[in-house]
């Protein structure tokens, strides 16, 4: 019984090492997930807010997030159905949520 007892304590302490050295990680990980949420969230709201459409340096305007992570967030968004391309607005094209591009006919090119 001894002899069985002692693998499942070295699995154990070998698990617990394990986790202890991820922690910090998972610590690292966990807050970059809250600071997309919460970039995403801004994104979305700036565009609810916006019917007209926003194009991607406005939006980090009103965000405060670079214009090269609201590019980034705007081709995920787009590739999942969320926003629309709208009309060029000089050198940029003019981003909507797909709800809201659904209400006023569709995607304009």
């Amino acid at each position: 019984m001894g002899e069985a007892q002692q693998p499942d304590q070295a699995v154990k302490e070998a698990l617990k090492r394990l986790r202890q050295k991820r922690q910090e990680r998972i610590r690292e990980v966990a807050e970059q997930v809250k600071v997309q949420k919460a970039e995403l969230k801004a994104i979305r709201e700036q565009l609810a807010a916006d019917g007209e459409g926003a194009t991607p340096p406005r939006l980090a305007e009103g965000t405060g997030i670079e214009v090269s992570r609201v590019m980034w967030y705007l081709a995920t968004l787009k590739r999942y159905g969320e926003v629309v391309e709208g009309a060029k607005d000089g050198g940029w094209f003019r981003y909507r949520l797909a709800n809201n591009a659904r209400q006023s006919g569709g995607e304009e090119q």
